[in-house]
């Protein structure tokens, strides 16, 4: 593993120090080798990333749940630093365990436009299913994953089996649609840098690329025929090595899979619509359920959407009856359950604040009918308390093939920067208000709203940021009209805007001063932001 980052608790502060060289399933230790200065400073330290303690609040015995245990293998998670911060790219949903998009997205001075640098056009799928006809492109969250590979994988995967092009370089998009493929693409060209690969039904969630591993892990949104479920690729062969579907033991009966599955401690962990959380033992090409987590609130097996959010040995989702549950994932037992009054798909994000864990979570406004209200909440990741609350009246809308419901369907984006004591969210009006949708920003420390940036239509895609020379953030997103907006992080001021595609459910990915997304209809966009 390369660049390694290690934490350690020097007189009870978090302090981070940069360590070199290791194993993954290794535990940082004060034995550690580092460079000389450094190697004196961690003969005084404590070594950091205990297990968080194996706790169970008051509020977690609502939950009624079992843990299946399928294989005999120790399932205690091997290691607790995070593995995504070692390699070049984007992997998962939001690029880490803490879902905060720390992209790194760079600009010069202060950026005035937004242009389109290629456009990839998907198949168009016109099957029509019981669920509807979804065609091309990409939906909700739709991420696209950023791979920069080193000269031994580029080596690696030049063989007759990997399915290259003439257009495969070491930075590499890869992206699922709604079409049943998976797309790779030249990140400088726009063209085909591998042939696609069949993931069988609609796939409209974000895929993950494993940070040690050449598998790529594709869950299905909805079905066009049997099986329908998960699965892995080998992206050295092309093989499709693992499928899950429905086992008859879940406590909800459908087998969706848009959460973006993480790697965590050795194993991967994939919340699913069906009710459960699945473990994973995983190793080059190989991928083995190990154990599930089944679980019952007020009676009824809630499905999740949202991506898992970690924090050490904690994970943290949120799910459509609207509750927030923190695990731990040593045990997969819960160990506080926050009640958050509505459906919630959008991935919750975690920082710590002085030494402490938050989270950052939204409603939507679904089961409470035509007229309700999204509520934006902040918790203390260790024990579910509620910090803060920021109320924002939305309503349903009738469309003429379906309700969209009102509230945040996308994950908020941390302030860094100038903007650091800011967070951002995307949210569905649907004109409770003056808007059909808008961006909020709102300060973390009590929740108050700094400002409001009002759309003409709503905003399921997540913002992104970029920052500049002197710290200042800029936000970008875009709306259900495909327009995309750049502004101001500190002020809202639109700096650009640029109608781009037809409708940006899917959430971007950020490489440099660019962005690459996917719209409704069948477009890939790459755009760069100066």
């Amino acid at each position: 593993m390369k660049n390694r980052t290690s934490y350690i608790i020097v007189a009870t502060v978090l302090t981070l120090f940069s360590c070199g060289g290791g194993k993954p399933s290794q535990q940082v230790s004060d034995t550690d080798s580092c460079n000389s200065a450094d190697s004196a400073a961690m003969e005084s330290v404590v070594p950091v990333l205990t297990a968080l303690p194996d706790t169970v609040y008051a509020s977690a015995e609502a939950i009624r749940f079992v843990v299946d245990t399928l294989d005999s293998v120790d399932a205690t998670l091997q290691y607790l630093y995070d593995p995504y911060l070692d390699v070049h790219g984007v992997r998962t949903f939001r690029g880490n365990h803490n879902r905060n998009a720390r992209y790194g997205g760079r600009v010069q001075g202060t950026p005035s436009s937004i242009s389109i640098d290629w456009r990839y056009d998907t198949k168009f799928d016109t099957t029509h299913t019981k669920y509807g006809q979804w065609g091309g492109g990409t939906g909700w969250t739709g991420q696209p994953l950023y791979a920069e590979w080193t000269d031994e994988e580029m080596a690696r995967f030049r063989t007759d089996t990997t399915g290259l092009t003439a257009d495969f370089g070491s930075r590499e998009v890869m992206v699922a649609s709604l079409c049943g493929e998976v797309y790779f693409l030249n990140y400088e060209t726009g063209k085909p840098s591998r042939r696609p690969l069949d993931a069988g039904n609609v796939v409209k969630g974000t895929m993950s690329l494993d940070p040690e591993y050449t598998n790529l892990y594709v869950g299905q949104g909805v079905p066009r025929s049997a099986p329908f479920g998960c699965q892995a690729f080998n992206l050295l062969n092309r093989e499709r090595f693992y499928f899950y579907a429905q086992d008859g033991k879940a406590w909800r009966g459908w087998n969706a899979f848009d959460s973006s599955p993480i790697v965590v401690g050795g194993f991967l962990f994939w919340p699913g619509e069906n009710g459960s959380l699945h473990q994973f033992r995983r190793e080059q090409g190989g991928l083995k359920m190990i154990r599930v987590m089944r679980y019952r609130v007020n009676g009824s097996a809630p499905g999740i959407e949202s991506s898992l959010c970690v924090y050490r040995n904690y994970g943290f989702f949120a799910d459509n009856h609207g509750n927030i549950i923190g695990v731990n994932l040593n045990t997969l037992h819960p160990v506080w359950l926050y009640r958050n009054y509505d459906d919630t798909d959008a991935t919750i994000v975690c920082r710590e604040e002085d030494n402490i864990p938050y989270l950052y979570s939204a409603c939507e406004v679904d089961k409470q009918g035509y007229d309700g209200t999204s509520h934006i909440v902040k918790l203390n990741a260790l024990n579910g308390d509620l910090v803060w609350e920021q109320l924002v009246p939305c309503t349903r809308k009738e469309l003429p093939e379906k309700t969209l419901d009102g509230g945040v369907y996308g994950t908020p984006l941390l302030g860094s920067g100038d903007c650091d004591s800011l967070i951002f969210f995307n949210i569905c009006r649907n004109s409770a208000g003056n808007s059909q949708g808008e961006l909020l920003a709102i300060a973390t420390a009590d929740g108050h709203i700094s400002y409001r940036k009002p759309f003409k239509a709503w905003a399921w895609s997540s913002p992104v940021g970029m920052t500049n020379e002197k710290g200042e953030l800029f936000v970008i997103t875009g709306d259900a009209t495909g327009m995309v907006y750049l502004l101001q992080g500190r002020t809202g001021e639109e700096l650009a805007r640029l109608q781009v595609g037809y409708n940006f459910e899917s959430s971007p990915v950020v490489v440099d001063n660019t962005l690459i997304v996917g719209s409704r209809g069948n477009g890939i966009f790459k755009l760069t932001v100066e």
